[in-house]
């Protein structure tokens, strides 16, 4: 999945999420509690639904607003679209929302057919797809039905024009952790960034952020995803040390084998990262000790995972907080949305913006989520929080 570097996230000033928000969140929260399994769904089965698609088992009736998740539910990408899948479920249990109707339908087997199906079958809004490339699929379909999609996909070139990404924004987590490095007194920053499309877009932002924080970018080399291309290019970089930070543009397990070379060019410079530090579960995290990294909070979401495992009876995805979010935020737009009327794309734009698992977010006029980030350090293997996420946006 290709990732977006385009959305610059400035978080600072005074910023009030609605009472209503801030009320959902909080009672979402306050569920985040083992209950026990959920009831027995209803049996109905009508005779337009194939066994293709995978209901949520909440009620059929004319009562609800329709809304289709698209999400992977067989193929390579299954696990996670099924966890998005449990997440939307919970979170509709959790909000206790009696005017949403979920469907889902699996993009594995055809992304644009599953929202034709969608949009035939009644939908008003579409969460989802995971994957960019189906984004790009179904966008058209939804435009021409005028159905906005919330997507989970990271790639900003996919969104506006109806069409809002949740996932997280690789620039903003870059940007996040150059200025905290900034504000530690980095001023020297070396990259080192692999050769593919996440690479090329974190290279610009990374130049970008560190030169709009007053430092100098004095070396940023590329590498194949190998070991031996990692030492080569940080031998390359070696001849421009020491740095004060240096940022590893790549999962932690990748950054854990780079570190221990960089050091030894420059002993004490401060290892940064991105967002996948918080979502891969790459080993070696020692080797990363005294790194920094940006992602969203993970307070809530350890409850969330607590909730899941005792519902789902194991454990979530990382990324299916953004499912539970997605319905967290259409149940607080729901309280307005009348029944049958289509759905009031107008407040997704809402310039407070709005609270979730993953903290405070908005979307930005290009359709991409703004995230409030704090910034983690690595120590002794496990983590912690040494500047929390902002909680306000400017205007």
């Amino acid at each position: 999945m290709a990732e977006a570097m385009t959305v610059r996230q400035r978080a600072r000033g005074i910023f009030r999420l609605t009472a209503l928000a801030g009320a959902l969140l909080l009672g979402a929260c306050q569920t985040i509690v083992p209950r026990g399994p959920a009831p027995a769904p209803e049996a109905v089965k009508p005779p337009t639904v194939s066994e293709a698609e995978v209901q949520t088992g909440l009620p059929r009736d004319t009562a609800r607003n329709r809304v289709a998740l698209l999400v992977p539910l067989s193929g390579a990408n299954a696990g996670v679209g099924k966890s998005l899948a449990n997440a939307t479920q919970l979170a509709l249990l959790d909000s206790r929302n009696d005017k949403v109707r979920i469907t889902n339908y699996d993009t594995a087997i055809g992304a644009a057919a599953a929202a034709r199906r969608a949009i035939a079958e009644g939908a008003q809004l579409i969460l989802g797809p995971l994957l960019a490339e189906d984004v790009r699929a179904i966008a058209p379909i939804a435009r021409a039905a005028k159905i906005p999609v919330l997507s989970f996909s990271n790639d900003a070139s996919v969104a506006g024009d109806g069409v809002y990404l949740m996932g997280y924004a690789p620039a903003q987590s870059i940007e996040r952790v150059v200025a905290f490095a900034r504000s530690r007194g980095v001023t020297n920053f070396g990259g080192l960034i692999p050769n593919s499309l996440y690479g090329t877009r974190a290279s610009t932002t990374f130049l970008r952020a560190v030169e709009n924080g007053g430092g100098k970018v004095v070396s940023l080399q590329t590498y194949d995803r190998s070991g031996a291309a990692m030492a080569a290019a940080v031998g390359r970089m070696a001849k421009d040390a020491p740095f004060d930070g240096v940022l590893i543009a790549d999962s932690s397990g990748a950054a854990a084998a780079g570190a221990p070379l960089v050091r030894r060019s420059s002993p004490s410079a401060r290892i940064l990262g991105s967002e996948l530090w918080n979502s891969d579960n790459g080993g070696g995290r020692e080797a990363l000790n005294g790194a920094w990294f940006a992602s969203v909070s993970n307070g809530f979401y350890r409850q969330y995972v607590t909730k899941y495992r005792a519902r789902f009876g194991a454990a979530p995805y990382r990324l299916s907080s953004l499912g539970y979010d997605a319905v967290l935020l259409t149940a607080r737009i729901a309280r307005d949305w009348r029944v049958g009327a289509p759905f009031p794309e107008s407040r997704l734009r809402s310039g407070e913006g709005y609270a979730g698992i993953d903290g405070a977010f908005r979307f930005g006029r290009d359709g991409v989520a703004e995230r409030a980030l704090e910034v983690q350090e690595i120590r002794d293997g496990s983590t912690i929080v040494v500047s929390p996420a902002p909680t306000s946006f400017d205007r």
